[in-house]
């Protein structure tokens, strides 16, 4: 059972990569008061699901490290990739799996029947950051290829694997992708789309690989609705929920459910803060213990959970 599920309506270079977050600036963190949650109607999903295997997602979990294990209580990856319909043996693709953290538990999930791919920034994406040296860039760009040998790390019967950019994908892959998880990754894509069109080109690449019936998930550090649209354009890593599912709109897709799975009400940001004042990068509180205090009362970030299918 999902909470509340609502159906028929540092940073270094090695956190961006794994957050797919930009960096930090340094900043008090604002005390917080709970925010009223807000339903919204979706349209139905009639596609039959395949079994969903919530044992072998507990045995999954089994071979985390305990720094890994640490992040589930505010992640939530059980309920997460059940509510996203993710079973054994399908072929996902991951949107910035950075470090890994999804990465792993997918791969003893999916098993060697199934298919994992990962799919990272364009490589001249990096240097918009604007902080990242020559090396980092080149680094970061050196993962995208990589990203098999990481998953073939993470288990002995790994999924078949490939890495590449959004501008990049295997047309062998066109269509045949079940499910594409976008797990707080979109912020920083959103966050180029005026100068460079990136979430147009995400979107349009997630369309392009997913097969009929195939499913887009989307977790992502969610901003009050009431926030300016310049501030919460991912810069500070947070993003509207209607201004997701509107991207998703004019993307093609259409929203068939959505979850409180990864919300935290203890979460409201003003224009003030960014995400990365949260654990577990705690910028501007690591070092002042009064400050993390207060941070870890909130926890990690408010995320909004959403599930798409390409439009009819």
């Amino acid at each position: 059972m999902f909470k509340k599920s609502i159906t028929a309506s540092t940073c270094t270079l090695a956190l961006a990569m794994t957050l797919g977050c930009s960096e930090a600036p340094k900043e008090e963190v604002k005390d917080t008061a709970p925010e009223a949650k807000v339903a919204m109607q979706a349209a139905p999903l009639k596609d039959a699901a395949p079994a969903v295997d919530n044992g072998k997602l507990f045995y999954a979990l089994k071979n985390q490290n305990e720094e890994d294990k640490s992040r589930n209580s505010a992640r939530n990856p059980i309920q997460t990739l059940d509510f996203f319909k993710v079973a054994p043996g399908m072929t996902v693709a991951e949107a910035l799996p950075g470090g890994g953290w999804y990465s792993k538990i997918l791969a003893y999930y999916l098993g060697s029947e199934g298919q994992l791919h990962g799919i990272n920034y364009n490589d001249e994406m990096w240097a918009r950051f604007g902080f990242f040296s020559e090396e980092d860039i080149q680094e970061a760009i050196e993962r995208t290829a990589k990203f098999p040998d990481m998953v073939s790390e993470f288990v002995e019967k790994a999924p078949q694997s490939t890495g590449f950019t959004f501008n990049t994908p295997p047309d062998e892959l066109t269509g045949t992708v079940d499910r594409v998880l976008f797990i707080r990754a979109l912020h920083n894509v959103n966050r180029f789309e005026a100068e460079a069109g990136t979430m147009s080109e995400a979107l349009a690449t997630a369309k392009m690989l997913l097969k009929d019936g195939g499913l887009v998930g989307v977790v992502q550090h969610q901003a009050p609705e009431t926030s300016s649209d310049k501030w919460a354009d991912g810069s500070a890593g947070y993003l509207k929920k209607s201004a997701v599912i509107e991207m998703f709109r004019l993307g093609g897709f259409e929203l068939v459910n959505e979850s409180d799975i990864n919300e935290n009400a203890n979460d409201i940001p003003t224009e003030k803060d960014t995400v990365w004042r949260l654990p577990p990068t705690y910028n501007g509180a690591a070092d002042n213990p009064r400050l993390k205090e207060k941070v870890d009362a909130i926890g990690e970030s408010n995320r909004m959970t959403l599930l798409f299918k390409k439009a009819q």
